[in-house]
């Protein structure tokens, strides 16, 4: 049998865990982006610092130690995004389960994109969650208007002097149209992808917003959570997407209630 040293306390391995989950978690979230070659660059250059050290090496230890004497700083610049990701995800309730998407609403967005994929006309529609997207909301012109085909729809057309950028829907209303969304740093996207669908995955890597995209060359229609992308073929394929995601369950919704 293992004996636990005495000195060991419960408080000991309560500690690990939670550095472990917060590690886990910050792997979570930068991987697949540009963070990662930056941490094996840090790396790299700890592991010069300390060689410089074993080796008496002046001056390559005194370069090495004027870097990493900012390295806070660095981190904090370098890192930005990705550490204001972390926060977001933090200060996230595990209870708290968007349900400002009714399933009328979701029929209007399903509707429009599809008659704009059959026309070839782009879109860039970004559904608001938990997330607040206000930053972006003033970066567009206000609308706050009922949801509807025939608004999105028109707002899209290429004539319409608020085609470009995105809209952002919330709480059943095209809260703001002409939206400027964050570009993704992530160079493993594919280089077929242009800004409308850059953006996409931008907002969708810094948020938890659900984002519809159409490709007015491919009229492709495109699912964007989390920094993925998915592709839909069909009406049914999205509409059911989009429902598994916003209509909770039933027995979901209850389910908490039972506890009291």
């Amino acid at each position: 049998m293992i004996e636990v040293p005495s000195y060991f306390r419960w408080q000991d391995l309560l500690d690990i865990l939670v550095v472990a989950f917060i590690i886990h978690q910050l792997i979570s979230i930068i991987r697949g982006t540009r963070s990662v070659q930056m941490v094996l660059g840090l790396g790299i250059l700890t592991i010069v610092y300390f060689l410089a050290k074993i080796f008496d090496l002046s001056a390559l230890m005194w370069l090495m130690q004027t870097f990493l004497s900012s390295i806070l700083l660095i981190v904090i610049i370098v890192f930005q995004q990705d550490i204001r990701r972390a926060l977001t995800q933090v200060g996230k309730s595990p209870f708290q389960k968007t349900m400002d998407v009714a399933d009328k609403d979701l029929d209007e967005i399903i509707r429009s994109v599809f008659y704009l994929s059959k026309r070839r006309i782009g879109a860039l529609i970004v559904i608001e969650r938990e997330t607040g997207l206000q930053d972006y909301v003033e970066s567009g012109f206000d609308l706050n208007a009922k949801l509807s085909k025939e608004l999105l729809i028109s707002i899209f057309m290429p004539v319409s002097p608020l085609h470009d950028g995105g809209v952002i829907i919330h709480k059943g209303k095209v809260q703001s149209a002409g939206c400027i969304l964050p570009l993704t740093q992530n160079p493993y996207i594919n280089k077929k992808y242009g800004t409308r669908h850059r953006a996409a995955i931008g907002i969708s890597e810094e948020t938890d917003a659900v984002v519809l995209v159409v490709s007015e060359e491919t009229q492709e229609i495109s699912v964007v959570r989390h920094g993925a992308l998915t592709t839909v073929s069909d009406e049914i394929s999205l509409s059911n997407s989009l429902r598994a995601i916003f209509i909770p369950k039933e027995g979901n919704i209850n389910s908490w209630k039972t506890w009291f």
